[in-house]
Order: structure tokens, then sequence, then C-alpha cells
């Protein structure tokens, strides 16, 4: 891979064949999906599921060089104080300004709640909305830690009423056992002090799904982390835990026309990419001559990264990601609807028409003025979302994510009468008797409200 040209062409989206257009938008699943990854973690999730404490402590001590004893499992009350003593006024005015704008966008998601209307005359339906009863919050700390993360997924949690929220993190690598206190001071600025658990990744996806002696069991985790976390998360679901699909890798797409700034739009296609060895980063463009400007753009501010940020971001790009042209528009629109990236910004003349031809994306950026880097902390919209094309199915976690819908209906003798012919008519071809008994034992009441 050359740095001079550090973007992979993969090619003219109306010139691929099917198969190929398959093959560009593939990205990789391969390591979660690893065999025998998938049997250590199996085996792993075993040994939670029956040993409880013991075998979280285990995975501490040979995974991330932590022995502790059962009692350090959950983070201290002292830990919480220290930590808000560490963290710069800097940081800590970062985390409230990003809380509070997360708070109010899952706030007016919640403005939406129960509803309900009148169908036929005497016969009304709808919804009533409430909170799962728990939730388990996975915030990663490996090539970094996320106090970010820990924003995104609690506050939601929070504004949505969920009464059981508990955080699992593994500790800061090289450390004896230590929790970025910034993770920590958000817990706390969100009221869940006392609701976070130092883990190994894997296992403490486990003792979230089973319970442990010390850890308390939930019924939905989300977080996104490693494969081999995003693998545990898929085998939980086996034993009746509800997660989401998939979070991670990062990846984002830029759709641009020949109006975007090359220098911002190389600075957007890094932002993503510096991320890891296994994160994507896609150009779609109707400009070659945009493409070849960020080529030279890249090139350039890839070597003001450190290592090893710019070795990530060259493989995201020139390995994992790449550019790929299209002749108009609606075809760029069409590939991007193809790949469904966790992230898209689009740099267009005409926002509203493009916007208009997009369904499949984690969020869409409008205007190289909106990166994602502002979503990823401080403008609101989730930033825990789909990746691997999952955003064709699912969507990011907000308080919605969190929160579960009842249907509920009423009906009137008036309606039911009229609605007993069709249900007759199906208890009679199903053969259920029973059924059809429910509805004549009424059909003889006299309605005295008409």
């Amino acid at each position: 891979m050359s740095v001079t040209n550090p973007i992979r062409i993969i090619g003219t989206w109306e010139d691929l064949t099917p198969d190929q257009r398959v093959v560009a938008v593939a990205r990789g699943t391969d390591k979660i999906f690893d065999p025998e990854l998938q049997e250590n973690i199996r085996k792993l999730i075993e040994q939670v599921r029956l040993e409880g404490d013991a075998a979280v402590i285990r995975a501490l001590k040979e995974f991330d060089g932590c022995d502790i004893g059962s009692k350090s499992l959950k983070v201290s009350d002292e830990e919480y104080e220290l930590a808000r003593r560490e963290i710069s006024p800097e940081l800590m005015a970062a985390i409230t300004d990003a809380i509070d704008h997360v708070r109010r966008f899952n706030e007016q998601i919640c403005e939406r709640g129960d509803w309900s209307f009148e169908s036929e005359p005497g016969l009304m339906v709808g919804e009533k909305v409430t909170a799962i009863a728990s939730a388990g919050l996975f915030v990663p700390s490996g090539k970094g830690s996320y106090p970010s993360v820990a924003i995104q997924l609690a506050t939601p949690a929070v504004v949505a009423g969920v009464r059981e929220i508990v955080i699992v993190v593994p500790p800061i690598p090289g450390t004896d056992g230590v929790v970025d206190p910034a993770v920590l001071v958000v817990a706390q600025e969100l009221g869940l002090q006392g609701r976070v658990y130092r883990v190994n990744g894997p296992a403490g996806i486990a003792a979230l799904a089973f319970g442990t002696e010390t850890i308390p069991k939930v019924r939905k985790v989300v977080g996104p982390g490693s494969p081999a976390v995003a693998c545990a998360q898929i085998e939980v679901q086996r034993y009746g835990t509800v997660t989401n699909m998939l979070l991670g890798p990062s990846e984002s797409l830029i759709l641009a026309d020949d109006s975007a700034d090359p220098r911002l739009l190389a600075a957007d296609l890094l932002n993503e990419a510096e991320h890891g060895p296994d994160s994507s980063s896609i150009l779609v463009t109707t400009s070659r001559e945009l493409l070849e400007a960020a080529q030279l753009e890249v090139s350039r501010q890839v070597e003001l990264l450190p290592e090893p940020r710019r070795s990530y971001a060259l493989t995201s790009l020139g390995v994992n990601g790449g550019a790929i042209l299209a002749g108009s528009i609606e075809a760029a629109a069409a590939a991007a609807n193809a790949y469904a990236p966790e992230h898209m910004q689009i740099a267009v003349r005409d926002e509203e028409a493009v916007l208009n031809l997009l369904e499949d994306a984690g969020e869409i950026l409008i205007g190289q003025f909106t990166t994602v880097s502002a979503a990823n902390f401080v403008i609101g919209c989730p930033a825990s979302l789909p990746t691997s094309g999952f955003a064709k199915v699912s969507s990011g976690i907000t308080a919605d994510a969190f929160r579960k819908r009842t249907a509920v209906a009423k009906s009137d003798l008036r309606a039911l009468k009229r609605m007993s012919g069709t249900v007759l008519a199906f208890t009679a071809h199903e053969g259920f008797p029973a059924h059809g008994a429910a509805i004549t034992a009424r059909l003889t009441i006299e309605d005295s409200s008409i």
C-alpha cells in the first residue's frame, strides 16, 4: 500500500457486477464469527454460568493481568470520590455538556409515549410504553478508555426509566484494576454510583447474562467492544439475554460531490479510520477530481497522526475501506444504502435531495460542519450504532432501546358483534372451537348503550 495513494479504489458502482457489489460492501465480521473464538467464548460463558464470581475473577487475572478478590469486583465509593478529584476541569465540563445534549435528545424520544385511537366505532386500540426492567451496559477499555460511550449508553437508559442499570468495564490495561476515573464520574453524574463493576469483557457479558454473587443479572446487554465481546453478546442470546447486533468495529462512509472541500473531507475520512485495524472508512463520490484531491490531502494529514493511529488509518482506508466512484448522485446513494454504514456524512450541493435518497445508515450527518467526532461526543444523537450492515434492520442506542411497547385495546359489545363474523370464520378454519365459543357466548347479550 502506497502512502502517496492511501485510499484504495474499489471501482465504479455502475460497472460492478452484483457479486462484486457484495464484495465491495462486505466488512469484518469474520473475527466475530471465527469458530475457534466462538468455542473459547462458549467455554468462558459456561464457566461464569457455573462458577459465578470465581470465573469472573479468574478471567480478569488471565486476560487483563488483574488479580483481585470478589469484594473488589464492585467499584468502591472511595474510588468514585478519588475519580472526581483526578479528572481535569475541562473534562468535567465536557462530561456535563455531553450528558446534557444526550439527555435532551432522549427526552424528546420519550415524549412519544402512550397512544391510542378509535379504529372503528366502539373499538379503541393503542400502545402503552414502559421501560424494560434491567439493562447491562458494557463500556470498553482496550485501545483506549471511553467515558463518551458510558454517556451514550447510560444516559438513554436513565431517561427511559430503567429501574436497574449495571455498568461493567474492564480496568485500564497495565494497571492493577484501575477503572478510568472519567467513566466513574459519568456514572456518578447520572446517579449510578455503586453500579459499576470491573470485569474482563466477555466474562462481564456472561456475568450480566446469568448474574453472579456480586454482579446482578439483567435482561438486556448493550455496548460496543472487541470481536470477543461481540461474540459473547451473540452467545448469551442463546440463554435468553437480549443484545443489539452489532456495535463495532467502527466504520464510516462519506457521500460527496464536487462541492466538497477535500481538506475537510480528508480529515473526516481519517476520523473513524484511526479507531483500529479492523475499522473501515469509505468515500463514495461522483467526482474523480475530488477523489484525486482527497488522496493528496489524506497522504498529508495521515503523516501527522502518531502510531498506532497512523497505521490504523492506513489500513482502514487502504485495506478495509476505500473509494467508490459513481456516475450519478442516484448511483452514489444506492452504493451508500448498500453499505449501510454506522456513520454517514453527506457533503453535497443539494443536501435535501440526497437525504431523500438515503435509507440505510446508523446516522446521517448533513454537511461538512457536522462531523462524526461532534456526533460521537456532544451533538446528542446516538453514537453507539449498528455496524456491519445491521443499519438495514436496527437502530442506534437511544431511550427506545430500553423501552418496550405493550398493545392495549378496548372493545364494546357493538364492535365485538361487528367483528364476530371475521373471528368465527378464522376459528372454524383453524380448528379452535373454544376461541369461537368466547365470541358466541356474547352474541345474545343486549347492548343497552346502543
